[in-house]
């Protein structure tokens, strides 16, 4: 009876702390921050495992539904019927900003069907650094791929995660890039690292763009 209390204690608590922006024990992918300028920060990341699916819907719609699937699959929908640990952030990209975005599928995944189009996105969860050897997913829309390493101009914001909310910060990430000594390697990307329960003022959200040095 006292683990059983104590293991919803932990629950509610947890489910507390992400009200107000606490992600704790939460693993983020590890990078090295190469410095800070106009208002970007520069990081380095090396090559990590996702799991991805693609849904045909707009950007909130798709949010949902590519949630809703991926948790499927870290909650033991999986060949392990395996529970995976939940990562932040949480990645979406739409249907231009794929095509830029790509990574090594896993060998040992189902094949699924890869659509695009103007209301295209890809849902994106990246796995814990410690699993190696990702079981494979049950539901053929999930894939399990390796997302190469790459160095990202990042521009980060609180609020909120409506689509215009998220074009704006984008606007301002693409205005920032000029007066740095980056530029553009590929198409931005945004990252949720909070619930959509959190309070908006306390949530982290980024968007992300893959970087080269300025020639010269």
């Amino acid at each position: 009876m006292l683990p059983r209390l104590c293991a919803a204690a932990s629950v509610l608590w947890l489910g507390a702390c992400s009200v107000v922006g606490v992600r704790s024990g939460t693993e983020e992918p590890a990078f090295e921050t190469l410095g800070t300028e106009a208002g970007l920060e520069i990081r380095r990341y090396a090559a990590r495992l996702a799991a991805e699916t693609r849904v045909e819907a707009d950007e909130m719609a798709a949010r949902s539904e590519g949630f809703s699937r991926l948790a499927g699959y870290i909650f033991g929908g999986n060949a392990g019927a395996s529970r995976i640990a939940m990562t932040a952030p949480v990645a979406q990209a739409g249907a231009r900003e794929q095509a830029s975005q790509q990574g090594t599928r896993i060998a040992m995944t189902a094949p699924v069907a890869q659509a695009s189009g103007a209301d295209s996105q890809s849902i994106r969860f990246f796995l814990p650094s410690a699993l190696r050897d990702p079981p494979a997913p049950k539901d053929a829309r999930v894939r399990i791929m390796e997302v190469p390493g790459e160095t990202v101009a990042v521009y980060r914001f609180t609020g909120s995660i409506a689509p215009d909310a998220i074009a704006a910060a984008r606007a301002r990430l693409l205005a920032a890039l000029p007066a740095t000594s980056w530029v553009a390697a590929g198409e931005p990307v945004t990252w949720f690292y909070d619930p959509p329960w959190t309070i908006p003022t306390l949530r982290r959200n980024e968007i992300a763009i893959p970087v080269t040095p300025k020639p010269g």
